[in-house]
């Protein structure tokens, strides 16, 4: 009624005749957390901020536009053809020198001027293929072969087992190195690797926006610095972690940078530790991702295995390290994270954004090598005049510029055949991604276009050529229902079909409870939505009047949640209830304490995992 009634007259009172709506709170808004080109914007830091973006292009806008430039270092291993080849080079050589000496001697003083150029000529050439194979020999791996082999007997003697042994380990070292080499050219064998951190922010922007991302936070935790080898400090992530518990709007948990933090000192990947020493703080921050998801409820952690794009022959694999090195600090925190495998080859970077840049400086030799053997006459042995600028661009980089270094490396783009493999080896290492953020990108389509109750799976992942490791029905056994529980999500190559997500379960695979990610998810988003409509009602009176209105809110949506198919059953009370009231869910107690306990029971849809057909034939019939 009115307040105050005393004047006469009409007055009118309104009364609400819906109760409460329950709002779907967003399910797909990842967060980000990395290294950006850029750290500040319109005069502003961004360090440790969490920034809302909605697209590719505004992430491109803030935090800068260039990929990042990662270094590669160069190296070459002559091919045991190389070295036959230039064996019989000085040997043809030091005939004709020895022919043209002979002639100069023979006539004496008599010696034409030709006769004396063919002899400086002969005398050049047998300089120049001695040169040439002293530097072949010199190369670390043949070196130590040439040095084992020289210690076996010269005579009849029968070598003992150290000197057999040392030619062993030495040819198999030499062969390892040409057989792992990414490309081979006139020659030579050559092995590219990153040098430099492969800072990994931006390409998985790019990952999840081809994949169906959409809005998402960024949280930068600093600027590139080319001067590493890898990330050692995780600090910079767990505060960023931590400052995150703020925010409210992220449901999803990204770090593709996690799998770039690894111990330096840790070499030798034939040791018994190798991954567990390596990545023991990747590791750990993995644990502290599940950590803050569990806490708070209301996210999930999509995880990548460190090194998962190649396995060894024998010992530990990166998906048992994972297992064994990934542990939170409540195992029921296992549920709200999931972990995808293998890595993929992707198409993410394009050829214009790899150029000399990648390369070490320290490798701009092996660049000379490179294009010397491919432009140099092999009749006549003149370098070709048009490329002769570029390679000595390469070849003293202190007194070139980054417009010679730009215009020399766009014309190897197009010109030089060896350039180009080189080039293309780059962008194949940096097109080897994680698949956490095409994940993300992956939920987010699903969420927003069949529901979040919709298992993420069975799904095509864009941009990716194919996946690093091949996985089979045997090898996804070990996969998907290991004795731990700690389910790995397998991403599968499939004729006809494409490359796959073929695998839906949380780390948490031994629950009946929480095995699905998609169950996991349904129920975080039905919770967080109730509780954001609940809080309406705090310092209510807390009698049966409020007890239906929250009933009937919760009721309603849903209700609505079923009609959709997130929840099963033939009917609405098949498939949820709500209960709240005394002698219910509360006792006169709880009342007293100013308690109001709501119990909320539903049935949500799991997926069919395993589809079972059973054939039978009849017996023919008259």
């Amino acid at each position: 009624m009115p307040k105050d009634i005393k004047t006469p007259g009409v007055y009118i009172e309104e009364v609400n005749a819906f109760g409460n709506a329950v709002i779907p709170v967003p399910t797909a808004v990842p967060a980000f957390i990395g290294f950006t080109q850029e750290t500040s914007f319109d005069g502003g830091s961004l360090l440790n901020k969490a920034v809302k973006i909605n697209s590719l292009a505004e992430f491109l806008t803030i935090f800068g536009s260039d990929a990042p430039k990662v270094q590669h270092s160069v190296k070459s291993t002559p091919l045991p053809e190389r070295l036959a080849n230039l064996e019989a080079e000085v040997v043809r050589t030091q005939a004709i020198l020895d022919k043209a000496n002979m002639m100069v001697k023979k006539v004496g003083n008599d010696a034409t001027d030709g006769m004396i150029k063919a002899q400086t000529n002969a005398k050049t050439s047998s300089d120049a293929a001695n040169e040439a194979l002293s530097t072949v020999k010199a190369d670390k791996t043949i070196k130590a072969l040439l040095d084992a082999k020289d210690k076996l007997p010269k005579d009849e003697t029968k070598p003992t087992k150290i000197q057999l042994a040392a030619v062993f380990e030495a040819q198999k070292t030499y062969d390892e190195a040409i057989v792992t080499a990414d490309f081979a050219v006139d020659g030579y064998a050559y092995s590219v690797k990153a040098k430099t951190i492969n800072y990994r922010l931006y390409s998985a922007l790019k990952f999840f926006y081809l994949n169906g991302g959409s809005q998402c936070y960024i949280m930068s935790i600093g600027g590139y610095n080319y001067t590493k080898g890898t990330i050692t400090d995780t600090k910079p992530f767990t505060d960023a972690i931590t400052l995150l518990e703020k925010e409210k709007e992220p449901t999803i948990l990204v770090i593709p940078d996690v799998v770039e933090i690894a111990d330096p000192t840790v070499t030798d990947p034939n040791e018994a530790d190798y991954l567990k020493n390596k990545f023991a703080n990747a590791y750990s921050l993995q644990s502290a991702m599940i950590n803050h998801c569990g806490k708070m409820q209301n996210r999930f952690a999509i995880l990548d295995v460190p090194r998962g794009f190649t396995e060894p022959m024998t010992g530990t694999t990166s998906v048992e390290q994972f297992r064994d090195s990934v542990e939170p600090q409540d195992p029921r925190f296992n549920s709200y994270a999931a972990v995808y495998y293998p890595w993929l080859h992707t198409t993410v970077y394009q050829t214009s954004e790899i150029g000399y840049e990648n390369l070490d400086p320290a490798s701009y030799l092996q660049v000379v090598q490179l294009l010397t053997y491919e432009f140099t006459d092999l009749k006549t042995g003149a370098l070709n005049e048009n490329i002769a600028p570029v390679i000595q661009t390469f070849s003293s980089p202190a007194n070139a510029t980054k417009a010679g270094f730009g215009k020399g490396d766009s014309m190897l783009q197009n010109l030089s055949n060896s350039y180009q493999l080189l080039m293309k080896t780059i962008l194949v290492n940096m097109n080897l991604i994680a698949p956490s953020a095409g994940m993300a990108g992956i939920y987010t389509y699903i969420d927003n276009n069949d529901g979040v109750w919709n298992a993420p799976a069975n799904v095509g992942i864009q941009s990716t050529i194919m996946p690093s490791i091949k996985i089979d029905n045997k090898a996804q056994q070990y996969l998907n229902v290991p004795i731990s529980g700690k389910s790995v999500c397998a991403i599968r190559a499939f004729t006809g079909r494409g490359n796959l997500v073929w695998g839906a379960r949380t780390l948490d695979g031994n629950s009946n409870d929480w095995r699905y990610i998609n169950v996991r998810r349904t129920l975080m988003f039905i919770e967080q939505s109730v509780k954001e409509a609940t809080k309406a009602y705090e310092f209510e009176a807390n009698d049966a009047t409020t007890w239906v209105n929250i009933k009937n809110m919760i009721d309603s949506f849903l209700t609505g949640l079923w009609k959709q198919g997130a929840l099963v059953g033939a009917k609405p009370a098949d498939a949820f209830s709500v209960k709240v009231g005394l002698g219910s869910t509360m006792s006169s107690d709880d009342i007293q304490q100013g308690i109001m306990r709501i119990s909320v029971m539903v049935a949500v849809m799991h997926p069919a995992e395993f589809m079972v057909i059973t054939f039978q034939q009849n017996m023919q019939k008259a």
